[in-house]
């Protein structure tokens, strides 16, 4: 279906060039003269590959309609995460390329929903937030103040996050997925 490219969103699938591409960041720029012009970066559905396009906003482009499915992640078979249908309890395999930056927060038997494309596989989205342990912080250093310094800790599934300067090693906190930031102390 058409759409003007000023409503693309990130998660969108679209067709360009012949391609089907996922919609990962939109960013609308107002230049000092002329017309706003939307900025787009994408991901190749088929090879990966990232692009950049820009459309003026009056401009239009097909915007594949895409499906929602719930699965349960069951584990990972060399290039291919295998999902579980909650229903049927099917396996269904999905290229672990389509996570992208957030695989590392895929946990076993975590809910996702997987969007598809006339049955195909082009996006998965995690839960919003997950619950993960410190391995390694930095100790606070003296005269540090808490309104606006973070010191670096790793969690245990290897990525590098900010957090205040009382998380400890050994403690769980809750992490967004989509950007690796700290939210808050795991409650419990």
């Amino acid at each position: 279906m058409k759409q003007q490219a000023n409503l693309i969103r990130a998660g969108q699938v679209i067709e360009h060039d012949g391609r089907r591409w996922t919609v990962l960041k939109q960013q609308i720029i107002i230049p000092g003269k002329g017309n706003a012009i939307i900025q787009v970066e994408m991901r190749d559905l088929k090879t990966g590959n990232k692009s950049n396009e820009r459309w003026r906003t009056a401009d239009t482009v097909e915007r594949l309609m895409t499906e929602e499915k719930e699965y349960t992640y069951s584990y990972t078979d060399g290039e291919n995460l295998i999902l579980m249908d909650p229903e049927t309890f099917e396996q269904f395999p999905v290229p672990v390329g389509i996570l992208g930056d957030a695989a590392p927060f895929l946990q076993d038997n975590m809910e996702v929903v997987v969007y598809l494309v006339e049955g195909d596989p082009v996006s998965i989205q995690l839960p919003a937030q997950v619950t993960l342990k410190i391995i390694e912080a930095d100790p606070v250093t003296k005269g540090q103040t808490a309104t606006s310094s973070y010191k670096p800790a790793i969690l245990e599934n290897g990525v590098k996050v900010m957090v205040p300067p009382f998380i400890e090693a050994g403690e769980s906190i809750v992490v967004r997925t989509e950007d690796s930031t700290y939210v808050e102390r795991a409650k419990g």
